[in-house]
């Protein structure tokens, strides 16, 4: 990857600035596993907050939920993911490296292969025996066979008591099964959601791209349950609900496509799938899948666990099982699309380059930074005060470290959209010198009117 590349930039501010560290770094890392830092951990917080209080606080007919990690092995095999959660893989005989077979023909021969099953990956395959192993140049593969991409691990404190359990491959599972308790407990009322945040993991034969294809990830994901005949006017409010609270973010609208699945690309119970695709570094790649699911998988639960899934219309008296359309966001992805979203270089190659990040005030995990301009003659104390102040609303950061446009120049980067510096005429005037992150406009503001100066702009 050059140099200029614009991921790799990314890469390196998120190792930089703490937002993003590799996995196990002091024992040499761990293959595709990273750890969030302080700042990155903070921007995650923010987009579950922004995407929970939209899709469940607002919203009368949404419920959350926060299901296990471990399941029942069972629901796996309901759900299909024990006999068909699988992708074709190859391996290189002579250096062992392992390939996902359709991505590994994608990148080789630059063709689309989601219509291939095993055996159109074989004859592709045979039909080019230059094809190389990208790690040692080999051209010598095994024939493409089927992996399944779930963790496995066991439960069970005593020898020959275990039971084979699973990583929840996708939180979707937790909702279905949780469907008659919340039906029972929440008096909702169809059409309605259960939505909820949380990990999920996959054993990806090839983990690539930063953060956008991981084996532990985390999903905000909602199963949103409805009568059958009204499920494509759902389908249609959710694509567009998504999408403009994707644009409320501050993408940039360029940079989202809405696509439609192929019907060879369809599961066998969707009715249709689309999905909001953002303009990565790297090309198009899925950001939010929105599926019309039909009474699939509460019907598949029903047949497994001899439990009744139905719900009945309290006016009517009708009893039904309800379709679903199922919004599923990745965070991890909705994450590094933000950065990237953001990330800007003004008068590069000059000596008043300035790499910021325009994030969104609502989701910058650093509110406001507060500088004085000198460590001493009373203006720490000064700064100090004015740093707890706004600390009881938000994440701020106090810095005293290096001149002030160095301190510009670390926030900026953090996408921090208020610096406010203490000077000596804060000592006679009581005000304080904000500078505003994309426009660096500054204005004088009173220390006690500091907090309703934020909140108006951040407010915004």
């Amino acid at each position: 990857m050059a140099i200029e590349d614009p991921l790799k930039d990314i890469v390196a501010l998120c190792k930089r600035r703490g937002f993003v560290f590799p996995g196990s770094e002091i024992y040499g890392g761990l293959s595709n596993t990273f750890d969030y830092g302080p700042y990155g951990s903070e921007l995650l917080r923010n987009l579950k907050n922004r995407w929970w209080k939209a899709f469940v606080s607002e919203r009368a007919d949404v419920v959350g939920l926060d299901s296990g990690i471990l399941l029942h092995p069972r629901v796996w095999e309901a759900s299909g993911h024990v006999s068909s959660f699988n992708d074709p893989m190859i391996d290189c005989k002579n250096c062992r490296a392992r390939y996902r077979a359709d991505q590994y023909l994608e990148d080789q021969l630059g063709i689309e292969t989601s219509n291939l099953d095993l055996d159109g990956i074989k004859k592709k395959l045979l039909e080019n025996p230059d094809l190389k192993c990208p790690s040692c140049g080999a051209k010598d593969f095994t024939e493409p066979r089927q992996f399944n991409l779930m963790f496995e691990t066991k439960m069970g404190a005593t020898a020959g008591s275990d039971l084979t359990v699973y990583l929840r491959p996708e939180t979707a599972q937790g909702i279905f099964i949780n469907f008659r308790n919340v039906v029972d407990t929440c008096r909702v009322r169809v059409p309605f959601g259960i939505a909820q945040i949380g990990k999920s993991f996959r054993n990806e034969i090839i983990a690539r791209q930063f953060v956008f294809r991981t084996r532990e990830f985390e999903q905000m994901e909602m199963e949103y349950f409805c009568a059958p005949g009204t499920q494509k006017e759902w389908f249609e409010h959710w694509v567009d609900f998504c999408k403009s609270w994707l644009e409320g973010l501050g993408i940039q609208s360029e940079n989202l496509r809405v696509r439609s699945h192929d019907p060879e690309e369809l599961a066998f119970y969707s009715e249709g799938t689309v999905d909001l695709e953002y303009n990565f570094p790297f090309g198009w790649g899925e950001l939010w899948g929105i599926a019309s699911r039909t009474s699939y998988d509460l019907g598949k639960h029903m047949e497994f666990s001899g439990k009744k899934l139905e719900y009945q219309d309290p006016e009517t008296k009708e009893k039904y099982v309800p379709f679903v359309v199922e919004p599923a966001l990745g965070l991890n992805r909705l994450f590094l699309a933000v950065l990237c979203d953001a990330y800007e270089v003004e008068d590069a190659g000059t000596k008043e380059q300035r790499v910021l990040l325009k994030l969104h005030p609502s989701l910058a995990p650093v509110k406001a930074g507060i500088f004085p301009l000198v460590k001493k003659d009373g203006l720490p104390e000064i700064a100090e005060k004015l740093y707890k102040d706004l600390a009881k609303h938000w994440p701020v950061d106090y810095d005293t470290s290096g001149n002030i446009g160095k301190r510009y120049y670390r926030q900026d980067e953090l996408g921090t959209p208020f610096c406010i510096t203490v000077d000596y005429d804060s000592k006679d005037d009581q005000k304080a010198t904000v500078r505003e992150r994309d426009s660096k406009n500054q204005e004088r503001v009173s220390l006690d009117q500091m907090v309703n100066y934020i909140r108006d702009r951040l407010d915004d």
